[in-house]
């Protein structure tokens, strides 16, 4: 079983889904003219602004659902494997992925509020509906939503999972089983409470910690600052192949960084609009904006802070080709957040290894929520056709099992099925938004010139031949003129009163 997994996921993610997510971040930063840069400032001011109706999240709740997803297992147990395989030139690529596929994340997550419907009070999107809705290909737009299940659903959860439960017992000393039964309850406890208790969780929590780790990783680095030139000298030597003793694995190094990056960050994998669909806001660009900004929150500072943690205190081991040792920093120490852990404990002994397993209990634990949303968004899409409510309960018997199954299990294994699901959804999403990119574009170019001349952007879909677009002529369409309607009769009802009071006071 185990071997037939790791066929399928070679296969996956074989070197042409390496190039098509590079090469997909690069033309389309170039067709966005590296929005990414030109908007840097105005993403941070976007994250701030009040949702536009009761109805759906706020952007910085839609932010926090994101990076719910981004920022997990990957920030921490990721960087680590993809340092064992691919050596430390592996993290320069993981920036690279990251600063090309902020533009793929602006992309599909426009795309998302473009095609998003209301369904049962509320917002729903993601890439089935934009493929449905805009390229017309409805059997495309099932088979993403049906692998994406899976992947949410089934395959992604066990990842978060194991990697708690195996950082728990390196802290704690916790038996996987209890953490296992741990999760599980608290999953269903949340899940059951539907997308409002999602969002109100994932923005108590993800700010806060990864705020402390970031902080935390820098008082790291900066006990080390004149190590600091040498790990990034290291990074970049390896990334190109210069360094002696890891360039001989620079395509390692390439094909780990990208494919931990796109695990970590989730740029282009399709897994981005699903949250950022639920945000109220006038303009579809101003919530693909914010989503850019993500990425750069999950891999440029809480990677880049474990990066920096594990290879300036030199805990970690690389292993070329037929898994043939290449550095040993650390000894009997299985790949994932036992380096991290490691690292941290051998500077503050006592309190790194219980440190980072609580940041990687939220972080994963919030992933794994993400994973649930996103699997619910997708059985919403198809359950408009097939009408079964009961698909929802068997989701969530699904997502628990899956977190138990993958917290007793073997890391290598549970990685493996994860890399499978992340590998798929990455195929389809990414062709999907080749297809599409022109749509998005044109709604950047029409939100910019709004800005330019100081309008707050109203999307009209109409106006730039965008069609499908339900609910901006449809529903969204009704609330402007019911926002009208209650202003109009909010200024009657003051002239009356006012009237009232001249009346009384005898002018």
């Amino acid at each position: 079983m185990e071997s037939f997994i790791n066929t399928v996921n070679g296969i996956v993610w074989s070197p042409a889904l390496v190039y098509l997510c590079l090469g997909a971040g690069l033309f389309l930063s170039l067709r966005g003219g590296f929005l990414q840069l030109r908007h840097l400032k105005h993403m941070w001011q976007l994250l701030f602004q009040p949702k536009d109706n009761v109805t759906g999240v706020s952007s910085f709740q839609a932010l926090s659902m994101t990076l719910a997803g981004r920022v997990g297992t990957g920030n921490i147990a990721g960087v680590a494997t993809a340092i064992t395989f691919g050596g430390p030139g592996a993290i320069f690529w993981m920036w690279m992925v990251a600063f090309l596929g902020a533009s793929s994340a602006f992309v599909e997550s426009t795309l998302g509020q473009v095609y998003k419907e209301k369904i049962n009070g509320e917002y729903r999107g993601g890439p089935a509906f934009y493929i449905e809705r805009g390229l017309g290909v409805k059997w495309f737009a099932w088979l993403f939503a049906i692998v994406t299940i899976f992947s949410c659903g089934l395959f992604l959860p066990g990842v978060q999972a194991n990697a708690i439960a195996t950082s728990m017992e390196n802290a704690f000393g916790i038996a996987p089983a209890i953490s296992a039964g741990f999760i599980a309850a608290l999953l269903s406890f949340i899940v059951f409470g539907g997308l409002k208790r999602i969002a109100a969780f994932t923005t108590l929590v993800v700010p806060f910690m990864a705020q402390a780790y970031v902080i935390f990783s820098l008082v790291i680095v900066f006990m080390h600052v004149d190590l600091l030139d040498d790990v990034l000298v290291l990074i970049v030597k390896s990334a190109f192949g210069v360094d002696a003793a890891f360039g001989a694995i620079i395509g390692l190094a390439v094909s780990w960084g990208v494919k931990r990056g796109i695990y970590s960050n989730e740029a282009g994998q399709g897994t981005g609009p699903h949250a950022s669909s639920a945000a109220s806001v006038s303009h579809p660009a101003k919530q693909g904006l914010v989503q850019a900004f993500s990425v750069y929150v999950d891999t440029l500072l809480v990677c880049s802070a474990t990066a920096f943690m594990i290879l300036i205190t030199r805990s970690y081991n690389v292993v070329g080709p037929d898994n043939v040792p290449m550095f040993i920093g650390l000894k009997d120490i299985a790949t994932g957040p036992a380096y991290t852990q490691a690292a941290v404990e051998g500077l503050m002994p006592g309190f790194g290894q219980a440190f980072v397993a609580i940041a990687l209990f939220f972080f994963a634990f919030t992933t794994i929520l993400s994973y649930y949303y996103i699997s619910e968004t997708n059985v919403s899409y198809i359950n408009r056709k097939l009408h079964r409510p009961f698909l929802f309960f068997i989701l969530k018997l699904f997502v628990m099992g899956s977190c138990i199954f993958g917290a007793v299990k073997t890391a290598d294994l549970a990685w493996a099925v994860g890399d499978i699901g992340v590998g798929l959804m990455a195929w389809l999403n990414i062709i999907a938004i080749l297809l599409m990119n022109k749509k998005a574009f044109l709604c950047l170019r029409d939100y910019e010139k709004q800005l330019a001349i100081g309008l707050d952007p109203v999307f009209h879909p109409e106006k730039l031949g965008i069609k499908n677009a339900n609910y901006w002529v449809g529903e969204r369409a009704e609330e402007i003129r019911d926002k009208e309607r209650a202003k109009l009769n909010s200024g009657s009802r003051q002239d009356l009163e006012g009237n009232v009071l001249n009346v009384a006071s005898g002018n």
